[in-house]
């Protein structure tokens, strides 16, 4: 099944979950550039991306609006209601949604979508409800991972990356 929505939450995913704190008061993430692929391919198959994390910070803002992230709802407690409101819009079922996330807060989420993963560095617990877990830790790309596991599930991976490659270098 390709997803009619994928969604994702960041610490832990896009991020190693890390917070990295200076004398100054300056908190500070490091993210992945190799996610932005998976950016790039949902957007390339018409694929709506929602972003939907408990931190609302001036660096994940930062981030989500230089990938051009239009779906992006920080400070998010309750993320099923979220999730209810896009199904109810997009007027599609909770099977065609695809999610990836990693602790507590996302337990209801990955048991409720059609498709949830989490990355190779969540709790076990986590792994055990998820259908699949990935090869990569939070932090390293896994974003792009998830994503490419479900591209490639439904054939449509090699297809993706030359269409993409060759809108490329029609544009230089």
């Amino acid at each position: 099944m390709i997803p009619k929505l994928i969604i994702s939450d960041i610490d832990g995913v896009w991020t190693d979950g890390g917070m990295y704190y200076d004398n100054h008061d300056v908190e500070m993430k490091k993210f992945n550039t190799y996610d932005s692929a998976g950016v790039i391919f949902c957007k390339s198959l018409n694929i709506p991306l929602s972003i939907i994390t408990g931190e609302d910070i001036s660096i994940v803002h930062r981030r989500m609006a230089k990938l051009g992230v239009e779906n992006y709802f920080p400070g998010i407690k309750n993320k099923l209601n979220i999730v209810e409101n896009q199904i109810e819009i997009l007027k599609i079922k909770w099977e065609d949604v695809a999610f990836i996330g990693d602790d507590l807060n996302d337990i209801q989420l990955l048991k409720k979508v059609g498709f949830s993963a989490c990355p190779s560095s969540a709790p076990e617990y986590i792994k055990k409800i998820v259908h699949c877990v990935m090869v990569k830790k939070g932090g390293d790309g896994v974003f792009r991972e998830f994503v490419e596991y479900l591209l490639q599930a439904n054939n449509i991976l090699e297809s993706t990356v030359n269409s993409i490659v060759e809108n490329i270098c029609y544009k230089q």
